[in-house]
């Protein structure tokens, strides 16, 4: 599996993902794309775009339950720690992988996650311009 990582840290791409706020974006196969944030309330910080793990491998091991809507809250007020300000969770929410999802609205994950990226208004990172590029 070929998987390609975007580190938000320090105000910039390519920065240290122990700075607080940080996004790491972990593009996996153009399938499944791995969103972790910090700050994040305990037992939060980590959702998925495209499909989740335990679906696409048919594995409940291969990743945790995600609480969706406690993770689009805490992500839409992560946004506002970048100075995003109109972020709303059901904005998130409508880019987060679902349960059993049989085909994602885009594509290839990159896609989605090029409009996370965008949704929280930072700049779009090198490498994360489009779908077909990264495969």
């Amino acid at each position: 599996m070929s998987s390609k990582t975007f580190v938000y840290g320090g105000g910039a791409w390519g920065g240290d993902a122990g700075a607080e706020p940080s996004l790491t974006v972990e593009v996996q196969d153009g399938d499944i794309a791995t969103i972790d944030y910090r700050p994040a309330p305990e037992g939060l910080g980590r959702f998925y775009l495209g499909f989740q793990p335990r679906d696409f491998f048919d594995d409940p091991a291969e990743s945790e339950p995600v609480d969706l809507a406690a993770e689009a809250e805490a992500f839409a007020e992560w946004a506002l720690l970048v100075g995003a300000v109109d972020v709303e969770a059901k904005h998130v929410r409508r880019l987060m992988a679902a349960e059993h999802v049989d085909e994602p609205e885009d594509t290839f994950v990159e896609e989605t996650a090029l409009r996370l990226v965008r949704l929280v208004g930072l700049p779009i990172p090198e490498g994360l311009e489009g779908g077909n590029d990264l495969l």
